[in-house]
């Protein structure tokens, strides 16, 4: 069950931020919530990639973070898009994509390797507890950064 844990006004601006408890089947409403801002923004193109990265850093909070909390921010920024996922997780390690070589069987970090694939940046920063875990991705037409 989703249970967003503070309701900030949003309106349809140039932003969204909200707190979640999230479960095995919440990334379908956070992704239609993703869906609606690009629509809204004009960038419906990157729907599909930037909803695919959404669904991975989310199944990364069920998995990984005690309690299942986090906030999710959406920013349209002037050449696209950028997404946030922070967590209050006392864990110090920080995700990495599962780099394997030929034959090696990862454990984990499979998801930031589609994350890496399906976005132009993506990174990590460490909080006072926790991380955000984010990803851009350009507009088309956008300059590269």
């Amino acid at each position: 069950m989703n249970h967003a844990t503070d309701l900030l006004p949003a309106g349809i601006g140039d932003s969204y931020r909200m707190g979640f408890t999230v479960g095995e089947h919440s990334a379908r409403p956070i992704r239609r919530i993703l869906r609606a801002f690009l629509r809204h923004w004009g960038l419906a193109g990157l729907a599909g990639d930037a909803e695919l990265a959404l669904t991975e850093l989310v199944a990364n909070v069920v998995r990984h973070v005690p309690g299942q909390v986090c906030r999710v921010v959406i920013l349209r920024q002037p050449d696209g898009l950028r997404v946030e996922v922070s967590d209050a997780c006392p864990d110090p390690v920080r995700p990495a994509p599962a780099h394997t070589g030929p034959g090696e069987p990862a454990e984990g970090g499979r998801g930031l390797l589609l994350v890496e694939a399906l976005t132009d940046r993506w990174g990590c920063l460490p909080l006072p507890v926790g991380k955000t875990v984010w990803f851009e991705c350009d507009a088309p037409g956008a300059p590269a950064t």
